[in-house]
């Protein structure tokens, strides 16, 4: 049995290395860079506009917080489910292993990513509304494997592989979803809450099982199963209460971290500049390459924002809009939001702290855990208030990263076996979180790491091969929207759900 878990964990490493090594980030940040040549650089030409139309609606009477449509979700439900998922762990300690292991410059390359991933997460999001429908309940469904199977199916000589790589990516998602939507974070939350804690408390052994581990998920998974069963209104509600208070809390800490050590804030921000483009002196017999600064922050920065997976399509689907253009740039915002603030201000928080020396770029302790990193700077600043405020981040971060992630896999199931097989799917998803919380192994996370990663391969075949429709559908909302032109909508592959959106008030 060792043998054959020795071989698996051999393979598994292959084709990890493989799908988040340098092929799958050149196919990720090509797509990106693709799609924003072909859109014209909307993220920025358009800047004024998707920021307006985006949190600029949120204090008006009829904003994008007000659902209008009871079987969807609102707009800004939408983002923030789709936040809850992306905005995780890895907006944490993922962040800082990017900078002790690729250095500051890093933080630049993630932000490269992002900056392209915005138009991808776009582009992802304008076909996941496009095509959309409705499923037995009258709920709105959509993602990859409904642009894979009724986009790329319709081109000649393509509806035999489109339906077999919407099956891929639906297999993908749900695989993936128990492990790091689930089992992953779980252990995390587990390990920061017993750290922070309940360091000193050992509850002994039952069947070999920690007790303590066992306690935290009977308790999570009680709270997840609440949230869960309730479906997506119930998710969505969680997420819209939950997720602006969590990041909007990180985000002042992490001010606040950076403010008393504001006479590094200068040499920082020269840092991540500099070393982006040259390379750090070596440490530990390692030499900090430009290459491996590119790496790691491009890894780190579609980890976090998920962009090019087409996971958050599933949630944003599910909105009440009426434009697919409008959810699109909920899309650019979501990337902006969890890579250009949310992620940066973890780095500040390393960069600033003085465990990475500026002038060379590496760590100045030896053998810096980089998963604890976070919590040590918050520690030395405010002391042991600090490290619990980091350990509840955390617990938020990472257990609203599962509340999503069970849509996910929950659209994926409906894709496969239809509305039925959510609720078998819920009950064994719910049920996994125990596991999380008591297992040791790494294997069954790895795998399903791997997994994540493979999802963006069809989805990105799918967008990439549609990016015409995608420009076609954004010049036709500019026309209307900006130019003021007459020009009839283009809003859904569906003859009927076209004329269903075109009656509906401007969402």
């Amino acid at each position: 049995m060792d043998a054959f878990l020795q071989k698996v964990t051999e393979i598994n490493g292959v084709l990890n290395s493989f799908i988040w090594g340098v092929p799958g980030l050149v196919l990720l940040i090509g797509t990106g860079i693709l799609l924003t040549l072909l859109t014209k650089v909307f993220q920025i030409s358009h800047v004024g506009h998707w920021f307006k139309n985006t949190v600029g609606t949120l204090f008006g009477k009829d904003g994008a917080s007000k659902k209008r449509d009871k079987k969807a979700i609102s707009q800004f439900q939408a983002l923030c489910t789709a936040l809850a998922a992306t905005v995780g762990t890895g907006n944490i300690a993922g962040v800082a292993a990017a900078i002790v292991v690729g250095g500051p410059g890093a933080v630049f390359w993630m932000w490269v990513a992002a900056f392209f991933g915005m138009m991808t997460n776009y582009s992802e999001n304008v076909l996941g509304i496009f095509f959309r429908r409705r499923n037995k309940n009258g709920e709105w469904s959509g993602g990859a494997m409904y642009y894979l199977k009724d986009g790329l199916g319709k081109k000649k000589g393509f509806k035999t592989i489109a339906s077999v790589l919407a099956v891929l990516f639906a297999c993908f998602a749900i695989l993936a979803s128990f492990g790091i939507g689930n089992m992953g974070q779980v252990n995390k939350i587990t390990l920061n809450l017993q750290s922070a804690f309940f360091e000193n408390t050992d509850l002994g052994t039952l069947g070999g099982v920690p007790v303590l581990g066992l306690i935290i998920g009977v308790a999570l998974m009680i709270l997840g199963g609440l949230i869960i069963i309730g479906g997506l209104q119930r998710i969505a509600s969680f997420a819209e209460r939950v997720v602006p208070f969590m990041a909007i809390t990180y985000v002042i800490g992490a001010l606040g971290v950076m403010f008393l050590n504001i006479e590094n804030v200068g040499a920082m921000f020269a840092a991540i500049f500099r070393f982006a483009f040259t390379t750090r002196a070596a440490t530990g017999g390692v030499v900090g390459t430009v290459f491996l600064a590119m790496t790691q922050g491009f890894k780190r920065g579609v980890f976090s924002n998920e962009a090019g997976l087409g996971s958050s399509v599933m949630v944003h689907s599910s909105s009440d809009v009426k434009e697919p253009v409008r959810q699109g740039m909920w899309g650019i915002f979501e990337v902006f939001f969890d890579t250009m603030i949310v992620c940066t201000m973890t780095a500040i928080v390393v960069l600033s702290s003085g465990y990475i020396d500026l002038a060379t770029g590496n760590p100045t302790v030896a053998k810096l855990d980089d998963s604890t990193l976070v919590s040590r700077v918050f520690g030395d600043t405010f002391g042991v208030a600090g490290e619990w405020f980091i350990a509840i981040a955390m617990l938020l971060f990472a257990f609203t990263t599962v509340l999503g992630w069970s849509q996910y896999g929950s659209k994926a199931v409906e894709y496969l076996f239809g509305t039925k097989g959510v609720k078998v799917y819920k009950v064994i998803f719910v049920v996994m979180i125990i596991s999380g919380a008591v297992m040791t192994s790494s294997l069954a996370w790895d795998i399903s790491d791997t997994f994540n990663g493979f999802m963006m391969v069809p989805n990105l075949i799918g967008v990439v091969a549609m990016c015409p429709l995608v420009v076609k559908i954004t010049k036709n909302y500019v026309d209307r929207k900006i130019k003021k032109k007459d020009v009839s909508p283009l809003l859904s592959y569906d003859p009927e759900i076209q004329k269903e959106m075109e009656q509906k008030e401007e969402g």
